[in-house]
């Protein structure tokens, strides 16, 4: 029986190994070789993508506090609580070409806080999705795209501590967290001016404004941070050309 035991934790470690290993591979590659064309107006016209969703909330929230006027494409409208003068929702699907075509018209910049629920079998929702918000984009000449993405992909594959990295991802996301690689490398191929956030496992606390960006993670102990901060900090990139082209991690 110990054997056994023994044969089967080898086995899993082996897959998960293999698992992270082949999402390592997928290191972004940008083709990107012009300069960033920085956004120095404010208030801003941004398409929220995604923003019924938990991230997705704070990001509307918390640019039309900041005096942005804000157009929210959702599937379903009577699942965003919102009402405010600048708000405008927009119904569609991001797998629907038309309705992102017709929601980025006039827009300054995107953020997508793109995610869903379908873990259990493949699909490309994530990749899909984010083709059309690009091509859209490219339609509609808007050329700021702020992504939110995750630790645990590319050259931060390993980074959301030990937990995720041996039964999480591999066992429960490893779908998801495939498909999150095909995006990634969609934006980082795409001409516009890109920021990916890579975000550690997400909480629902409040805004506490105090985090670390860049090289950030753990990869021992899990790293969280409130989808609050995510949006605060994916707000502050639309005026800020550090990260343009580049995929920060995110932690508190």
């Amino acid at each position: 029986m110990i054997d056994h035991w023994k044969i089967i934790l080898l086995v899993w470690a082996l897959y998960a190994l293999a698992i992270n290993f082949a999402l390592f591979r997928k290191k972004l590659r940008s083709k990107r070789s012009t300069a960033a064309s920085r956004l120095r107006q404010n208030p801003l016209s941004l398409l929220i993508v995604g923003a019924t969703g938990g991230s997705g909330l704070e990001l509307v929230q918390q640019a039309l506090a900041r005096g942005h006027k804000v157009t929210a494409f959702v599937r379903h409208p009577n699942r965003l609580k919102i009402e405010h003068a600048n708000l405008r929702i927009a119904q569609g699907d991001v797998l629907d070409p038309a309705s992102l075509e017709a929601a980025m018209q006039g827009q300054d910049a995107v953020l997508s806080a793109l995610g869903h629920k379908r873990f259990f079998y493949p699909n490309s929702i994530l990749s899909e999705g984010t083709r059309n918000i690009l091509d859209a984009m490219k339609s509609c000449q808007v050329r700021r795209l702020i992504v939110e993405s995750s630790l645990g992909v590319g050259d931060a594959v390993g980074l959301l501590g030990l937990p995720a990295t041996f039964f999480v991802v591999p066992f429960i996301l490893p779908f998801y967290f495939w498909d999150r690689v095909r995006q990634e490398q969609l934006v980082a191929e795409s001409d516009v001016d890109w920021v990916i956030v890579r975000a550690a496992i997400l909480t629902n606390g409040a805004a506490r404004g105090m985090y670390k960006h860049g090289n950030v993670g753990s990869y021992l102990l899990p790293v969280r941070i409130s989808r609050a901060d995510v949006a605060d900090f994916m707000l502050k990139q639309l005026h800020d050309d550090t990260y343009v082209g580049r995929a920060p991690g995110l932690c508190s």
